[in-house]
C-alpha cells in the first residue's frame, strides 16, 4: 500500500497528523528563536553550533517521523514497523535532541531548584538504566501492546512514559548539562554496555518465540490510535504481506540492529573521546603520586 493509498484509507489527518506537524513547527521555532535573536536575554549563553542545530533538527524530524508519519499508521497492522517506529523514537531520537541542546539552554530550562533535583534524581545512572528497560519489556508484553493499540488514551501515555524515561536513559551518557554528568568514560562504556545487555530477553523472546504473541498482528487493530486522533477499523482495509510470525520475528530483528548500531556508535565515541583525553594529559598526571 502507498502513501496516496494509506492517506486515501484512513484521511490525511489520521496519515499525517497535522497537529503533531504544528508541535514539531512550534518546538522547532522555539529551539532556533532561543538559541538565535532571544539567546541575549539568559546569561552566559553561547550561540549554539551548526552540529549542534543540525542534530537538534534532526531529531526533530525523527519525532514527527516516529508519531505522526504514515509509520505511525503501518505500525498498527505490521509489527516491524511498530519496532523501527520504537527503535527511532527511543534509541535514536533523544540521543539527537540531548546533542543539540546547548548546555546553557537546558540549564536555564530547568533552573527552579525543585526542577533541578528532579532531573538529578530521575537521571542517576541506576533508576534511569532500569526504568526504560523495564518500561519497554512491559510494554511489549503481549497484553499490555494489544491494549494499548486498540486504546487512545493508554497508547499515548505509554509513549509518553517511554520517551521521558529514554531521555533520562541517555542523559548519563550525553547530558548537555555538566552537573549531572557523574559517569566517567569508562562507567559510560559499562553503562551502555549495560543497557544492550538489559534490552536484549525482551528481542530474544520477540524474535525466538515458536508462535506469534500479539493479537492485534494476528486479527488487526479495532483502533487506529494518532497522537491526537482515534477511529475504528475496517480490519479488510489493509493487505498485510508478511505472516504474522515473520512480521514478529522481523520486528525484533530490527530492533536489535537498530540497538546494536547505535549503542556501537556512542560506544565507539565515547571511547575516542575517552582516548584523546588521557592522550591530552600530561606524563606527571598519569603517574600515582
Amino acid at each position: 500500500m502507498t502513501l496516496i493509498d494509506l492517506t486515501e484509507t484512513f484521511g490525511f489527518r489520521a496519515t499525517w497528523n497535522p497537529e503533531l506537524i504544528l508541535l514539531t513547527a512550534l518546538i522547532g521555532l522555539a529551539y532556533f528563536s532561543l538559541t538565535g535573536p532571544l539567546r541575549r536575554t539568559f546569561p552566559d549563553a553561547k550561540p549554539a553550533t551548526l552540529i549542534q542545530k543540525l542534530s537538534f533538527s534532526a531529531g526533530l524530524l525523527l519525532f514527527y517521523f516516529g508519531m505522526g508519519s504514515p509509520l505511525n499508521v503501518a505500525g498498527h497492522f505490521l509489527f516491524s514497523a511498530h519496532m523501527l517506529q520504537q527503535s527511532i523514537l527511543y534509541l535514536v531520537m533523544p540521543l539527537l535532541l540531548l546533542s543539540g541542546t546547548p548546555a546553557w539552554l537546558m540549564r536555564s530550562l530547568f533552573e527552579p531548584r525543585g526542577l533541578k533535583q528532579v532531573l538529578r534524581v530521575a537521571s542517576h545512572p541506576i533508576p534511569a538504566v532500569l526504568l526504560f528497560n523495564a518500561l519497554f519489556s512491559f510494554y511489549h508484553m503481549p497484553v499490555i501492546l494489544d491494549m494499548a493499540m486498540n486504546n487512545l488514551a493508554l497508547h499515548n501515555l505509554i509513549h509518553l512514559l517511554l520517551l521521558v524515561a529514554a531521555i533520562l536513559m541517555w542523559l548519563p551518557v550525553i547530558a548537555p548539562i555538566p552537573e549531572i554528568h557523574r559517569l566517567s568514560e569508562l562507567q559510560k562504556l559499562a553503562y551502555i554496555f549495560a543497557n544492550g545487555v538489559l534490552i536484549t530477553p525482551a528481542c530474544a523472546l520477540i524474535i525466538f518465540s515458536e508462535s506469534a504473541l500479539y493479537g492485534t498482528y494476528v486479527n488487526g487493530p479495532s483502533m487506529l490510535c494518532a497522537p491526537f486522533f482515534s477511529a475504528p477499523i475496517d480490519k479488510s482495509m489493509f493487505a498485510v504481506p508478511l505472516l504474522p510470525l515473520d512480521d514478529q520475528r522481523l520486528g525484533g530483528i530490527i530492533m536489535k540492529l537498530v540497538q546494536e548500531l547505535t549503542y556501537g556508535s556512542v560506544l565507539a565515541y565515547v571511547f575516542t573521546a575517552w582516548y584523546r583525553k588521557e592522550k591530552d594529559q600530561p606524563d606527571d598526571q598519569l603517574i600515582p603520586q
